[in-house]
Order: structure tokens, then sequence, then C-alpha cells
């Protein structure tokens, strides 16, 4: 029996978000320094005479009654910029929770188009020039590799090899909406963070970088949401927890662990039911 192709979708992780600017077009200009865990959603394809879409996994509630979400988004825009009928049949298995800030519906679009260019046999270079009219963030979740995000999200600069980083992500089950983040941010735009070229050679390196950072949304994102503080001091408080921070536009946040077992047992510690909690490690490649 013919098997389904597949595609994994990472969470994306912002370790730092700087909000630079505002253009004419209401679109931020960010600065952020963006990874990829080693936990996400998975995207099948299996042979259709039309195009359809079903989800499946822990968050697929959350995705009810979409017949349009970024999925079907990007394989119609996709199909239409290649000449080629949309069909194909998709099955999502969502295994992050639904706008979180860890680019769940960004990483899925860039799955699909990664996914749907290997079966209708397109140019892989499509994907790209498709990517950014779907969201900011899913050029850099097509890419899926450690990168420097600046623009609106459109140009990213490589980044030294990282070191073995460990990593927890704590999504407090509340669903923060973007627009309305950044509608609550106030004060000075920040500056580009800068980081030296050679790279960090342990995760104590990239930590003291990171502590020269922060995430502008964070403050907001609490003020429309406690749950993120919440979540926050639970990270920190974590056993060897280096660095705690929101990733994104929240409500997930993250901690950074000298090792990935070291953030798996960690995430242990945070009693949580009601609670997303993961351990591990970042995807390098």
């Amino acid at each position: 029996m013919f098997a389904p192709d597949t595609e994994f979708a990472p969470a994306k992780v912002n370790l730092h978000l700087h909000v630079l600017g505002r253009r004419p077009d209401g679109y931020h200009l960010l600065d952020s320094l963006v990874v990829f865990a080693g936990v996400g959603d998975r995207l099948s394809v299996a042979a259709a005479d039309r195009l359809s879409l079903s989800v499946t996994g822990r968050f697929a509630a959350g995705l009810a009654g979409e017949d349009d979400n970024l999925v079907l988004r990007a394989a119609r825009v996709l199909a239409e910029r290649a000449g080629v009928g949309a069909a194909a049949s998709l099955v999502l298995e969502k295994n992050l929770p639904v706008a979180s800030g860890i680019g769940g519906g960004s990483a899925d679009a860039a799955a699909a188009l990664r996914l749907l260019c290997r079966f209708w046999r397109l140019d892989r270079g499509l994907a790209g020039r498709v990517a950014l009219g779907l969201g900011a963030d899913v050029p850099a979740c097509l890419a899926g590799a450690p990168a420097l995000m600046s623009g609106i999200g459109e140009v990213l600069a490589a980044v030294p090899a990282l070191p073995d980083v460990g990593i927890v992500l704590v999504n407090p089950g509340v669903a923060v909406a973007t627009p309305a983040v950044f509608r609550t941010l106030e004060g000075a735009f920040s500056g580009a963070a800068r980081f030296s070229g050679r790279g960090w050679d342990d995760v104590g390196g990239l930590v003291g970088s990171l502590l020269g950072c922060r995430n502008d949304l964070e403050e907001p994102a609490m003020r429309l949401a406690p749950a993120v503080g919440e979540a926050l001091r639970a990270v920190g408080q974590a056993p060897g927890c280096m660095l705690a921070r929101m990733s994104g536009s929240g409500a997930t946040c993250f901690g950074l662990f000298a090792s990935p077992v070291a953030a798996r047992a960690a995430a242990g510690t945070i009693g949580r039911d009601d609670w997303w909690v993961w351990g591990g490690g970042l995807m390098v490649e």
C-alpha cells in the first residue's frame, strides 16, 4: 500500500525579538535570532482529485471550522502560481498549540510548500517566492534553520553553529492574538542586537549574548494574558534553567538549559496538567 509523503513542521522559537520600527503599511520591522525545536506538527499528502485537509492530533480542535487556514492557502497559492491543479489529500497532525508564538501556522504553511513542491514536482524556488505573502514567519519556517531574521521576516542571515542547547517550551493554554500584542506595545523602538561573528562555544556563551537582548512583546503579552507571566516564572524556576523568555508574541515561553537531557528532566518538574510542556533539543540542520 502506498505510504503518504510527509513533512515535519518544527516549532519556531525567537530567542530574542526586538521591534525596530513600523513601516507606513503597518508592518513592524523586526530583529530576531530564530531557532527550531525538535517538536512540531506533521503534514502528509496523498493523491486525490481535489484539494482537502483533515486535522488530527492533540490541538486539532483549535483549527475546527477553519475552511481557509494557512495550509490550504499555501496549497492554493502554490498551485495557482505554478499553473497546476490544486489536487491533494492533506492530513495535518496538530501537535503544537494554536496561536502560541512558536510559528505553528507558519510552520505548517512552510511544510505544505515543501511537501507540495515535491508532490507536484515543482521547482523549490517557487515556494520561496510564495512564502512571504502567507505570513512574516513563513520564510524563516520554510528555511527551517537557525537564522538572524530582519525586515518584516523576509531577510534571513545565517548564524554560526549553535552549541547543543537544551530547551523547554511551556504554553499555559491561552491564545494570544498577535495584532493585539503589537497594539499594546508602548515606548520607543529598540535597536538591533549585536552578536559576535565567532559563534558560541557552549550554552553559557549563547546565554551570555542573549542576556543583552529581550523580547519587546513580552510585557504587552503579559498585560493581555497574565498566564504568560505564570508560564515564564514556571520555566525560569525549573532546575538548571539558564534563561527564560517568551517566544514570538506569546503565549509560549521557553527556557534554555545546558543540554537536551537537562531540558527533558526539567520539563518533568513543571507539574501542570492543563499546560503544554515539552523538553528536548534544537534542530541545528
